[in-house]
């Protein structure tokens, strides 16, 4: 659907009566409700996934300098890791990356009211990361895995070659990521003795489910509106970068 689809959609469309409008409500909040009940279901479904031991030693650069990946959980026995995409040569961080990272301000301290640790983590050195964090006005915590495999065993940075073969084992599949660096979320869990083990990670649409403003656009009339763009996220920019 195009922008003039969805213009004619919007403008043709139905009115009624409260008392109709209260019916074609309740209607939909059956469904809701039902989707609700699954979406539960998967949450469920995904915590009893198995999991697997973390074996190798990774180091992280950071504010507080040298970190294991278990220093990262400080304190809490939950991590949740955002692979943001900075390569080790870019100019800045992904505009979509940002886009999702503007969320996290202000969440860190619910978030550790529940045992979970949240942070960004991307292959760029520390200094370009913390000066793009600046730029954005970013106090999340964010660390560097430069020199390190984390971002390669997780599955969310690719080697020249495999960008050049057009194919790389993402998303749980064989296809080709289109950069050195995608988007993704990983989870760990830290039992008492210290033994870390990895959860859950997602990619691609996967990671929608922890964006604060399309959940918002989901509500709106016109949703997303990203139907006739050249690709879905055509309209974004960084924060900074609209001029309006």
């Amino acid at each position: 659907m195009n922008r003039n689809e969805v213009a004619s959609v919007l403008t043709d469309h139905p009115v009624v009566s409260h008392e109709e409008w209260l019916q074609a409500r309740r209607a939909l909040l059956e469904k809701e409700k039902e989707f609700t009940r699954l979406r539960d279901a998967l949450s469920r479904e995904r915590r009893a996934l198995p999991w697997e031991r973390v074996e190798k030693a990774y180091v992280f650069d950071g504010p507080d300098g040298k970190q294991t990946l278990s220093d990262l959980f400080e304190g809490q026995s939950q991590l949740i890791v955002h692979h943001f995409m900075f390569g080790p040569d870019w100019d800045g961080g992904c505009p979509s990356c940002s886009f999702w990272a503007d969320s996290y301000n202000g969440i860190g301290v619910h978030l550790r009211h529940r045992d979970i640790t949240l942070l960004a983590v991307s292959r760029a050195p520390l200094p370009a990361i913390d000066a793009y964090k600046q730029r954005m006005g970013w106090n999340f915590k964010w660390v560097s895995s430069y020199g390190s495999d984390f971002n390669f065993d997780f599955n969310a940075s690719f080697t020249p070659e495999e960008l050049a073969s057009g194919t790389a084992f993402w998303n749980y599949g064989r296809q080709n990521p289109g950069s050195t660096e995608v988007v993704g979320f990983s989870a760990f869990y830290k039992e008492p003795a210290g033994v870390i083990f990895h959860t859950y990670s997602c990619y691609q649409r996967g990671v929608d489910m922890v964006n604060g403003a399309y959940q918002f656009m989901d509500l709106a009339p016109k949703g997303r509106d990203e139907a006739g763009l050249p690709t879905t996220m055509a309209w974004l920019r960084r924060h900074d970068e609209y001029g309006d």
